[in-house]
């Protein structure tokens, strides 16, 4: 691989060389350095500013020849090969192919490196694979997209944290990352698709029995929540006829329910655990889609092996009918499942209730106190009956009996035995999912005249849930590892029906065609 700093200019010296020369540049400027802070001690923090840029810059040249170096070297081309041996797509014989990096610096790269394109096939109306070549050489180091792999996790992470993309292209430019607003977008969301196509290629491994049982959460007390948010989505208006020039282009912005969930560990008390690494993933593709990855999730931590796992929710029915399907396909133990129904949740149904009925003030909150307290001695029988009294006269289509009946419903179901729960350390309240919601949905998807593409939404959200849950360098190494086999972008699948109530099953789809055939070439 030839490695330049210009176009058409001379290749890069030696790691030694390179040092040589940024030593003698660097004691040139620290008298200047020097003078002006003597001269003027406010001038000290541009000063430092310049320090770290003059370094990073050195960084960046350092990191250019080293890679010039390295790729020079006889061992190097057995990674290729072994890159190019163990890719999904058969590929073609490699060509050389100018290319231009980005460095964590900003630096821009000149390489004439290797290409490798797929192999034609066949066209195959179920086939959705995408069929993309490989740079062999930059696979093997990690680079993709134009970019070193320190600048794509830098300027995703910054992406995933700041409110917004302008946001986070200043705080780039404030950390010496000069990029401009497409740039920043472009490497932050083909990143965060990469996540979402592991996930997918790892999910179908596990449904193809293909992947292995983790060890993360064996022996420990587990919970699981799920609920779901609320984003704008872009969608553009079919337009009949030609669009003229200048003319925008027309959008809807309906409301979508983005389905998230949360893993975390807990402790005697009921209580999160300080040390608990919890894990935090959602999908705005459905229910269905969310329950198989609460199964997978389950399945790849290691859950079977969990002292009790406890799944931890309000009352939303497509929460509730998918558990049975959830646990039987992440292999638990009946036995050691517990379904328990939020706590506040339980709280506001009886006072909806209550407020239906239209009693008087007194009335209504003597009748809470005494529901609050059967609630807690889990006497759930005792608050439907007296909701039934209080209800008597009232016609089938009042609110009442809807609250009644979801009371009962959870009740006969188990859910409601919260001084059982107390007692055996079980948690109550389902804060942490609301908190997830709140920490990763709202203030980064959701607001004022923010409208997203469902695909880019779907990348920041994996984004920002890894970063918030430390997770970061286990999933960006897993990623990385996963993109050099198999360079493709899908992130979509379909999922299994996961509801008694859903369709009966029917023939499969060419989506569900194309997913088992990706699987089939992963595991050959």
């Amino acid at each position: 691989m030839e490695v330049r700093l210009a176009k058409d200019g001379p290749a890069i010296d030696s790691p030694t060389q390179t040092l040589d020369s940024f030593a003698a540049d660097m004691k040139d400027r620290q008298a200047d350095w020097r003078r002006r802070v003597t001269d003027d001690p406010a001038v000290f923090p541009k000063v430092q500013a310049e320090i770290l840029q003059q370094y990073q810059q050195g960084a960046d040249l350092m990191t250019a020849a080293v890679l010039a170096d390295a790729t020079s070297q006889p061992h190097m081309q057995e990674h290729v090969q072994h890159v190019r041996q163990n890719t999904v797509l058969p590929l073609k014989a490699p060509e050389r192919r100018p290319l231009k990096i980005r460095l964590a610096g900003g630096l821009v790269i000149y390489l004439m490196t290797f290409y490798c394109a797929p192999r034609p096939r066949k066209q195959n109306k179920n086939d959705q694979h995408q069929r993309v070549g490989l740079y062999p050489e930059l696979a093997a180091l990690g680079v993709r997209h134009g970019s070193c792999p320190a600048l794509q996790s830098l300027v995703a992470r910054t992406v995933a944290l700041c409110p917004s993309i302008e946001a986070a292209r200043k705080e780039l430019r404030r950390q010496g990352v000069v990029l401009d607003k497409k740039t920043v977008r472009r490497i932050a969301e083909q990143l965060g698709t990469e996540f979402l196509a592991w996930r997918r290629r790892e999910l179908l491994a596990w449904r193809m029995g293909l992947a292995p049982a983790g060890n993360e959460l064996a022996g420990k007390r587990v919970a699981v929540q799920i609920d779901g948010g609320r984003i704008r989505l872009r969608e553009n208006k079919k337009r009949s006829g030609k669009r003229k020039k200048g003319q925008r282009v027309r959008f809807k912005t309906p409301w979508r329910e983005p389905k998230a969930l949360i893993l975390f560990t807990f402790d005697e008390r009921g209580k999160m655990e300080k040390k608990c690494q919890s894990l935090i993933d959602g999908t705005l593709q459905g229910p269905d889609h969310l329950a198989e990855m609460v199964a997978w999730h389950l399945h790849r931590l290691g859950a079977a092996k969990a002292e009790t796992v406890v799944f931890l929710s309000d009352g939303a029915t497509w929460i509730w009918n998918r558990l049975d399907w959830i646990i039987g396909r992440a292999g638990l133990e009946r036995s050691k499942t517990v379904g328990v129904l939020d706590w506040c949740h339980a709280l506001e149904h009886i006072n909806k209730a209550l407020r239906s009925l239209k009693l008087k003030a007194d009335k209504r909150r003597k009748e809470f106190t005494q529901m609050r307290t059967w609630l807690k001695q889990s006497r759930w029988s005792k608050i439907v009956s007296r909701l039934r009294r209080l209800a008597k006269g009232r016609t089938k289509k009042h609110q009442v009996w809807t609250e009644i009946e979801y009371v009962r419903k959870h009740g006969e179901a188990g859910h409601l035995q919260y001084l059982s729960f107390k007692r055996r350390g079980i948690p109550l309240g389902s804060g942490a999912i609301e908190s997830a919601i709140r920490r990763v949905i709202n203030l980064r998807l959701k607001s004022n005249a923010i409208y997203w593409l469902e695909e880019n939404a779907e990348a920041v959200f994996a984004l920002r849930a890894s970063l918030l849950t430390d997770r970061w360098e286990e999933q960006l190494s897993d990623v990385q590892r996963s993109m050099t086999r198999d360079a493709s972008l899908t992130w979509e699948w379909s999922a299994p029906c996961t509801s008694p109530d859903g369709p009966p099953p029917t023939p499969p789809t060419a989506m569900q065609v194309s997913e088992e055939k990706d699987v089939k070439a992963v595991a050959a």
